[in-house]
């Protein structure tokens, strides 16, 4: 008689949870759990695989309402410690970027620039409860006379903080390498001439999408860890790409999705939301993420079971080709290679250097996991998956 298919739920998971019974895995504990005992086995044994990433990720920020003052103000420019906030929203309700800088930030006239303090920083300094200064102007109307507020917040004082990221989490990302004769700057870290080194991004077999390369568990509503609390998927980030070239157990070879993510900056740990200054480049945020993949059947459990060897990127020249907009693969290479140290570019090994943390990625996948163990997290079901299909055109 043949063996009856797996087939469970995500209620079934949170009935185990609550029980007591539930078995977790992180991601890295998989790969070796599905080499040992298959899919359709690993399927049986484990419910949650729990994944981690920890890295710069620009697109971020976060709505706050800094309370209104006496007499009442309709602030149009707003400024957090200096750094310029979104204002065109209501009265007091603004939005910080993570990679605004400070107003006074000599950029990069200075080059290479230092970005000492911007949006990211604002947010951590938030979380880490420090006081920061609030500065508005505004043109005053007949309900709102007040023209010029300023006041020292925490995030005790204010009324509402929810840290809302349109684009986290890529599902890959590229290898970057300098092919030009000078030094150059980038979001990928500071890249030396000639190939002197290449640099990469995600936590390889860790990462959240590579474990689950179609979608099939993620969309509006899945709740996940982010910058320390529980937060949520709101949907697929700005530059969700589902259509970008795939290998053969799915995974893509390039830039694929991306998420779209929220939770309660009250209730985030400044050790998982941390500002970051990129020399030469810009301000930023360095955000930990950790989404839990429920396995509800074999494909799903062959899925989380990917290894670093199996993962594979495309190297890019960041001295000229991408910043011409005609970034072409240079050639590919894995995961395993990229976190060996060096990789093989033209018959030289270039030392390789992970703008991510790998070591913080783990720590995630542990705490996510620990967390579903003792009963302290329930999956949710997505009320609408992740697009598989192209969002426009």
């Amino acid at each position: 008689m043949a063996k009856k298919k797996i087939r469970k739920t995500i209620e079934d998971i949170n009935r185990k949870i609550k029980l007591g019974k539930v078995v977790v895995a992180t991601a890295d504990e998989m790969v070796d759990i599905v080499k040992k005992l298959g899919p359709e086995k690993a399927a049986r044994e484990i419910d949650v695989v729990t994944t981690g990433t920890f890295s710069p990720m620009c697109s971020s920020g976060a709505f706050i309402n800094f309370g209104h003052t006496q007499p009442a103000i309709k602030a149009s420019r707003v400024w957090l410690n200096g750094v310029p906030a979104y204002a065109g929203l209501a009265a007091v309700d603004i939005y910080i970027g993570a990679t605004e800088p400070s107003e006074d930030d000599p950029l990069n006239r200075v080059h290479p620039g230092q970005f000492k303090y911007g949006g990211g920083h604002v947010i951590h300094d938030l979380v880490a409860g420090r006081k920061i200064d609030v500065r508005a102007i505004s043109y005053g109307t007949d309900c709102y006379p007040n023209r010029e507020a300023k006041k020292r917040i925490s995030i005790a004082d204010v009324p509402y903080a929810m840290l809302l990221n349109p684009r986290n989490c890529y599902q890959n990302y590229n290898c970057a390498i300098n092919l030009s004769n000078k030094t150059i700057y980038t979001y990928m870290g500071v890249l030396k001439p000639n190939a002197g080194n290449a640099n990469y991004a995600t936590s390889g077999q860790l990462s959240p999408l590579f474990n689950d390369p179609y979608y099939l568990t993620m969309g509006l509503g899945t709740r996940i860890f982010v910058g320390g609390a529980k937060g949520y998927i709101i949907g697929p980030g700005t530059q969700h790409n589902p259509f970008a070239e795939r290998g053969k157990n799915g995974v893509p070879l390039t830039s694929a999705g991306t998420l779209m993510v929220m939770g309660n900056l009250k209730e985030m740990d400044p050790k998982w939301i941390v500002g970051a200054s990129m020399l030469g480049y810009g301000c930023s945020l360095a955000m930990g993420i950790g989404v839990p993949i429920p396995i509800l059947n074999e494909d799903m459990a062959r899925y989380a079971g990917v290894s670093d060897e199996e993962i594979f990127t495309q190297i890019i020249d960041y001295g000229k080709d991408y910043p011409k907009g005609e970034a072409k693969s240079l050639g590919q290479v894995s995961y395993a290679d990229l976190k060996g140290g060096t990789v093989r570019f033209k018959g030289q090994d270039i030392p390789t250097v992970p703008i991510s943390s790998y070591f913080r990625a783990v720590e995630i996948a542990h705490i996510l996991k620990d967390w579903i163990e003792k009963g302290d997290f329930l999956l949710t079901n997505p009320q609408e998956l992740l697009p598989t299909v192209p969002l426009f055109g």
